[in-house]
């Protein structure tokens, strides 16, 4: 779950660690405790960068774990799966993606359906934030926009 939803370069790690705490019947119960998790897993980053990796560590395990616990990609999947019955021919579809997963899903949903027929054209390329847009909005900087058009 952590590998598939995180894109945490250390997400071996931090699973091995949570997972040898709940052997040894130690619950993860609160996020303070996890954190303590992912500060010992990271252990080895020489100190002056520890401090920053454990903390996009934490951000990215956080999301993970919101991401399988409200099944973000199924619900994704699903809407994907039922767009192009909702759209008139020549209908637009555009997604903003957040998360590296998210528009993996998206970019191969438009290809795949694209190639079916269901679309007469897709995004080739994304579309992404102006410097503009991310400096009044810190949010976008991962944003990511496909497009499609129902054929």
């Amino acid at each position: 779950m952590l590998i598939e939803n995180s894109d945490e370069p250390y997400a071996e790690e931090i699973a091995r660690a949570v997972m040898g705490e709940i052997k040894r019947g130690r619950e993860v119960a609160t996020t303070t405790r996890l954190y303590e998790m992912i500060d010992r897993a990271l252990a080895f980053i020489p100190e002056e960068e520890r401090k920053e990796a454990v903390k996009k560590s934490c951000q990215r395990t956080f999301q993970a774990l919101r991401i399988d616990v409200n099944s973000e990609f199924e619900v994704l999947y699903e809407f994907l799966d039922k767009l192009p019955g909702v759209l008139k021919p020549g209908g637009r579809a555009a997604i903003l993606t957040f998360h590296s997963g998210e528009d993996r899903i998206v970019k191969k949903s438009f290809k795949e359906m694209y190639r079916a027929g269901l679309y007469s054209q897709v995004a080739t390329d994304v579309i992404r934030p102006t410097a503009e847009e991310r400096r009044m909005n810190s949010r976008a900087h991962s944003t990511k926009m496909r497009w499609a058009v129902k054929a």
